[in-house]
């Protein structure tokens, strides 16, 4: 059954309405008619409705609500991809996948070694298209909310913000002694709903040994992946399946 999110403010009583390009994806692409049945998340409640389209105008699709309907999409584990910034399609990819998985938001990084680098004029719009594809991502794959993608950030900013997530790991190839397999291990020792797990992922170029050593003083766990070396954008969805998976995720 196709899956639009709204706000509260689309919701009045048993009322709902559909705006923007969710409007032509249903009349136009779906092709849907007045009784068809949609479902609907309110992304400020993450409650999920069964609603009948009662209605179709240029801008706006009205419907009623038939039922609330129970979700188990969302897991309790709060995972955030901090992404050293890569070509732009891999970007996507890694957005597009990582959604599918159950990450909840993602984290642009320039790193020393990123091939793309983005302007600050250029920041807010390139943004919007990984905030668009995050969004089409969640409606396909059933999630209750859409993923945020937050502003670019630093190495130096990621270690200024280490203290609100319970751990944040970093794969490193030259790392020795401490696997990624390790630091699962030890997660799982953390008892508490709502876990909040960060996982910085270098770009094609990798990290630089200086950018290691400043998250290493931060206590950010440097993990090895392994004998084999990953491309970025593979890195992202392995690390992301296994944690959800091994914490009890839902994948």
């Amino acid at each position: 059954m196709p899956k639009f999110f709204v706000k509260n403010g689309q919701i009045n009583n048993n009322q709902i309405t559909i705006l923007g390009e969710d409007v032509n994806h249903i009349a136009n692409v779906l092709r849907m008619k007045v009784d068809e049945i949609i479902q609907v998340c309110n992304v400020d409640t993450t409650e999920n409705f069964n609603a009948k389209i009662t209605s179709f105008e240029k801008d706006k699709i009205t419907c009623f609500v038939i039922e609330k309907i129970k979700s188990e999409a969302e897991s309790d584990i709060n995972l955030t991809i901090f992404q050293g910034i890569p070509k732009s399609d891999k970007m996507e990819l890694i957005i597009q996948k990582s959604t599918e998985l159950g990450v909840k938001a993602f984290v642009p990084v320039d790193m020393e070694r990123c091939v793309s680098k983005i302007s600050k004029k250029d920041e807010e719009k390139k943004i919007g298209r990984w905030q668009k594809i995050s969004e089409v991502a969640a409606k396909q794959s059933g999630r209750d909310i859409i993923p945020k993608i937050k502003n670019i950030m630093s190495i130096k900013d990621i270690c200024k913000i280490i203290n609100q997530f319970d751990m944040i790991i970093v794969p490193y190839e030259k790392a020795e002694g401490y696997s990624f397999k390790d630091s699962v291990e030890e997660l799982k020792q953390i008892k508490k709903k709502n876990i909040s797990i960060g996982v910085v992922i270098g770009p094609e170029g990798g990290f630089e040994i200086s950018e290691i050593e400043t998250m290493k003083e931060a206590g950010v766990k440097v993990v090895t992946l392994g004998k084999r070396i990953l491309r970025t954008e593979t890195v992202a969805l392995a690390m992301s399946s296994v944690i959800m998976y091994e914490l009890g995720g839902s994948i």
